[in-house]
């Protein structure tokens, strides 16, 4: 080949459109129960972009990303992840139980990394932490343990709460698990413990109002649904003047008394490193599950003086964040 058909060959390569030559890429498939106009939904999602940036994969170039915002409706999460697992990707982002349930009816062979799982072993959704086996690996971020620490902290802080009311969506079938947690430490703190409903705005709001009491508090399953409702719970736990811990912390930056938890973003970007590693050709069978090593406490001070509580010194101290 001549030296001047070869410059003009490279030349046709590339001007090759950017979508051309973005179908022989990698896809990949998104599903979160996030409204798509959440800002803690968005964050997560795009800490996820960024790390996959820095692992060498670069959407619109060299692969592509379908995503599916549920905006914490049940009934979007089954339709999006059939939709998702049509697209045949070579691996699926799934963000909550209630998601990662619905996309395991739908595949049993494409790689899916979950976040935002609470108990997976227990729920069945892989053998066990250091080998998954199947198609299924992530990052959990709550073991059933953590239901009675919440109440501990929520204890602590509200110290004259005698019944809590656990927040829950049936559909996420971690929450038997953390509320037997729940029951198992609320006599040693003099409490009663109650599971409500909480599968959609309009039920949290029936939950939260026939509960409402004096002495009362919260306790809120870290949901997909209860995320994105998050508002709805923090105004009637206002209204009804009831403490409330939450599991993550942008909880506590909208408004709720408190929040222990995980870092959810750190974990999308942790997920991006497993996605990374099986479009590389890792099988997820072979990428153990991995725990949550660090937990954030979080207080909102105007809160807890809108509900006439004193926030301890030592509590204050433990907490990583004090949002005044």
């Amino acid at each position: 080949m001549k030296r001047r058909e070869f410059i003009t060959l490279l030349g046709s390569v590339a001007a090759w459109p950017l979508a051309a030559r973005a179908q022989q890429s990698p896809r990949i498939g998104v599903v979160t129960p996030f409204n798509e106009r959440d800002t803690a939904g968005r964050s997560r999602v795009s800490a996820f972009r960024e790390a996959l940036r820095e692992a060498g994969w670069v959407e619109g170039r060299n692969i592509r990303i379908d995503y599916r915002w549920a905006a914490g409706d049940p009934d979007r999460i089954g339709a999006y992840t059939a939709e998702i697992v049509g697209l045949a990707p070579e691996a699926i982002l799934a963000n909550s139980t209630p998601v990662l349930a619905a996309l395991r009816k739908e595949t049993q062979t494409i790689p899916i990394v979950f976040i935002g799982v609470s108990d997976p072993v227990g729920v069945g959704f892989v053998a066990s932490l250091a080998r998954p086996g199947g198609n299924v690996t992530g990052f959990a971020n709550f073991e059933p343990e953590m239901g009675g620490k919440w109440l501990q902290e929520l204890k602590a802080v509200a110290p004259s709460v005698n019944r809590v009311a656990f927040i829950l969506n049936r559909q996420n079938a971690s929450w038997a698990s953390l509320f037997r947690a729940i029951e198992a430490v609320a006599p040693t703190l003099g409490v009663g413990a109650t599971a409500v409903d909480g599968r959609d705005a309009a039920e949290i709001e029936r939950s939260i109002t026939a509960f409402g009491q004096s002495n009362g508090g919260l306790i809120v399953q870290p949901d997909g649904i209860t995320s994105a409702h998050r508002q709805v719970i923090i105004d009637l736990a206002a209204k009804h003047g009831l403490p409330a811990v939450y599991p993550f912390r942008f909880f506590a930056a909208d408004g709720g008394l408190m929040a222990y938890g995980v870092n959810a973003v750190d974990q999308f970007r942790r997920a991006a490193s497993y996605i990374d590693r099986i479009l590389r050709g890792a099988k997820p069978a072979d990428l153990p599950v991995q725990a949550p090593t660090k937990f954030e406490l979080v207080i909102n001070l105007k809160t807890a003086t809108a509900l006439g509580l004193k926030i301890p010194e030592a509590v204050l101290v433990r907490a990583d964040e004090v949002i005044e």
